[in-house]
Parts: C-alpha cells; sequence; structure tokens
C-alpha cells in the first residue's frame, strides 16, 4: 500500500473521529440544558468548554426565536456540512 494512500486513510478517519466528538459533545450538552443543576463539573465542564466557541459563532447569526435555541441544530448541521465537504477535497485513493 502506498504512503499516500494510506496519509488520506488516517487525515479521513481524523476528521471522521473530530466530527463524531463534537457531535456527541453537543448532544451531551443538550441532555445536560434540560436538567437543571446539571452542570457536572468533570464531564460538563469538559462538554461546555469543547462547545462554546462554536455555538457562540453560531448563535451570532441563529438567534433564539421564542426562547426557543435552534443553535445547537444548526451547529450539528455546520459540522455535518463541512466534514462533507472536507472529506469531498480530500484527493481519491488510487
Amino acid at each position: 500500500m502506498c504512503v499516500t494512500c494510506l496519509l488520506r486513510v488516517f487525515v479521513e478517519a481524523a476528521i471522521n473521529v473530530v466530527s463524531g466528538a463534537l457531535t456527541l459533545a453537543l448532544f451531551i450538552r443538550v441532555a445536560l440544558s434540560w436538567i437543571p443543576g446539571a452542570r457536572l463539573p468533570v464531564l460538563g465542564g469538559a462538554v461546555y468548554a469543547s462547545t462554546d466557541w462554536l455555538l457562540a459563532a453560531v448563535r451570532r447569526v441563529v438567534r433564539p426565536i421564542d426562547g426557543a435555541d435552534f443553535s445547537p441544530l444548526a451547529a450539528l448541521l455546520l459540522i455535518n456540512a463541512v466534514t462533507f465537504l472536507l472529506l469531498r477535497i480530500l484527493p481519491p485513493v488510487i
């Protein structure tokens, strides 16, 4: 197997892992937001720290509608779109 092929597979896997981790963190953050006072010290802190930058950027564009915050949904769509585009940019394996 060629080195270029291995590099492409590694980059593709890394993109998928980062995308999956951000998606999981968003789902956990949404679940924690439904439970009052559930900002757990270790898990909650890590989840909030890993998603704050993304949600802050999305909230500048997507405002709450009648008190409902759709920024996690918009962030999830953004993650999927960026993942799709990055995987399409990669050169094909020969």
